[in-house]
């Protein structure tokens, strides 16, 4: 079965830097695009990133544009997200996500691993 496992989430001060990881297993990870999503305490879900399945195109939500960077290892079969500078407005559940071409949409996700974003 498809398997999405994010790590790599804690608590870090303002202006710091964490790196997230995804997992992948139960499918031929270097065919699919991938997404990072993620939710904030009392908010709805928000796209942050998108790479394609080699990782030769990426694009990124305008608030994250420039300090985040969306990479994969396919020989890994693992997806990452670098997250610089981070903020307050950075605290938030993020899932990474496999883009679904028969449902046109991200249509399976990870568990999510925290990020908190604090002082």
């Amino acid at each position: 079965e498809v398997q999405l496992v994010e790590s790599g989430g804690g608590l870090v001060q303002p202006g710091g830097s964490l790196r997230l990881s995804c997992a992948a297993s139960g499918f031929t990870f270097s065919s699919y695009y991938m997404s990072w999503i993620r939710q904030a305490p009392g908010k709805g879900l928000e796209w942050v990133s998108f790479v394609d399945s080699d990782g030769g195109i990426t694009n990124y939500a305008d608030i994250v544009r420039g300090r985040f960077t969306i990479s994969r290892d396919n020989a890994k079969n693992t997806l990452y997200l670098q997250m610089n500078s981070l903020n307050t407005e950075d605290t938030a559940v993020y899932y990474c996500a496999r883009w679904d071409t028969g449902y046109r949409a991200w249509n399976s996700w990870g568990q999510g691993t925290q990020v908190t974003v604090s002082s």
